[in-house]
């Protein structure tokens, strides 16, 4: 685990503020759901991202495909979008 040398304090409501600096590396935006999770004594925080969501476009559909051992799911649209970026990188190789 990485530290970063923020420190916040809990609110009186039990509020701690993500510092924008976190929010811009983890691409976390206003109301975007977090998942909580615990971990002995540590509190996990991680950008919620449902079962099946393609990992390009978020897209939840039945027609979804899922790759690499289970590890990416894409959907149609989001196949087309990172094909071409692929081919795009392969030619500037």
């Amino acid at each position: 685990m990485k530290t970063t040398g923020i420190v916040r304090k809990v609110d009186e409501l039990g509020r701690i503020v993500v510092p924008i600096e976190l929010r811009r590396i983890l691409d976390l935006n206003i109301k975007d759901p977090v998942e909580i999770f615990v971990e002995r004594d540590k509190i996990i925080l991680q950008k919620y991202k449902p079962y099946g969501a393609c990992a390009v476009t978020g897209e939840i559909a039945v027609d979804n495909v899922t790759l690499a051992g289970g590890k990416l799911t894409l959907s149609q649209k989001g196949m087309h979008i990172l094909l071409k970026e692929l081919e795009e990188h392969v030619k500037s190789l």
